[in-house]
């Protein structure tokens, strides 16, 4: 299922065309090319001073990490998520070596995870980033230090037709047309005349 985005202007058809899909095909496989790939474009994302402050967890379904993460699942997720083919785990260094706060370090890990979104999606990868699992949870079962912070999970498959859901909300949504602010209410300053 296609929901391309309504902009005000054209954008690249990779951005125009990525959502986040709930509904993933439970035997889709990712290859480790594709997985090694969406690795590479989180590596090389940008960075405040090049402190590239993210770390990655990777599951494939059937492995230890992909049970220890699903199990952590909270709400609507423990439903859908488990269907995909893979979890990445991101998680932001907040430190440096020597204690001091890393104050960008959750927006670099941010740009980690759309460079890895994107690249997915170039692959014909659909991903949906989560942020609702148990981090106490996880963070034991992965002896996560203190200053790892578990910024979200992307889930990622193939895409599954919408009927695939077996929950009425979630079918809604997965169906919903896409919505998005209007620029003129996000842009404090300087909105340009498209």
């Amino acid at each position: 299922m296609l929901k391309p985005a309504e902009s005000s202007v054209a954008l690249s058809p990779l951005i125009a065309n990525r959502w986040s899909p709930r509904s993933f095909d439970a035997v889709a496989e990712i290859s480790d090319t594709d997985i090694a790939a969406i690795l590479e474009a989180g590596r090389w994302s940008p960075s405040t001073s090049n402190q590239q402050p993210w770390r990655f967890i990777v599951a494939k379904r059937g492995d230890s990490h992909f049970e220890n993460l699903t199990k952590n699942f909270a709400g609507f997720n423990a439903t859908w998520a488990p269907s995909a083919s893979a979890l990445i785990l991101v998680v932001a260094v907040t430190t440096n070596e020597d204690g001091s706060v890393r104050p960008f370090a959750l927006y670099d890990a941010g740009l980690a995870s759309a460079f890895m979104t994107m690249e997915a999606n170039h692959r014909g990868i659909a991903v949906h980033p989560i942020a609702g699992f148990n981090r106490d949870e996880v963070k034991a079962e992965f002896s996560l230090p203190d200053n790892y912070s578990q910024t979200a999970i992307l889930v990622m498959g193939k895409q599954a037709p919408a009927e695939h859901l077996d929950n009425e909300v979630l079918l809604e949504r997965e169906k919903a047309p896409r919505v998005r602010l209007p620029l003129a209410e996000i842009v404090i300053a300087g909105l340009p005349a498209a």
